[in-house]
């Protein structure tokens, strides 16, 4: 049996951000040949069909019936599932201030003073008065 060495692995995550590029992309619900095809044959059915099932098992897509198989769709944008992944790894931890605390020094200047600023707009009374605790564009609270 051969094994693939690591430098010839594809990154982690790589054939997940494919598909769900091809899904955002298509705007519609797509069957896994149909991301196939968007995916110009690169990877083969069941290896779609075993990402696009990994994928609604994560959270990620949803699914529906069409005809003997499903038809997937994202459940977020790009920036939706980039959200929804940072506050998964934060429930990961024990200890969340530590956590956080090394994210917030890990941030450009530019990133904190934005972060500053979605979190005043989300206090209620914050500059917008309107937002109620809940960060634009979320539809979560902080």
């Amino acid at each position: 049996m051969s094994e693939t060495s690591p430098s010839a692995r594809r990154p982690a995550g790589e054939l997940e951000a494919s598909v769900l590029a091809a899904l955002w992309a298509a705007g519609e619900p797509l069957t896994p040949a149909e991301v196939q095809g968007e995916l110009d044959g690169r990877l083969a059915r069941t290896t779609v069909t075993t990402i696009l099932s990994r994928l609604h098992d994560k959270g990620a897509v949803s699914r529906s019936r069409a005809g003997r198989g499903f038809a997937y769709s994202p459940i977020h944008d790009s920036a939706g599932l980039t959200a929804r992944r940072m506050r998964s790894e934060l429930d990961k931890q024990d200890d969340r201030t530590t956590a956080l605390a090394r994210f917030v020094s890990e941030l450009t200047i530019e990133d904190e003073q934005l972060l500053r600023t979605l979190l005043d707009e989300a206090e209620p009374g914050g500059p917008d008065g309107a937002a109620g605790g809940r960060l634009p564009g979320s539809g979560t609270a902080p």
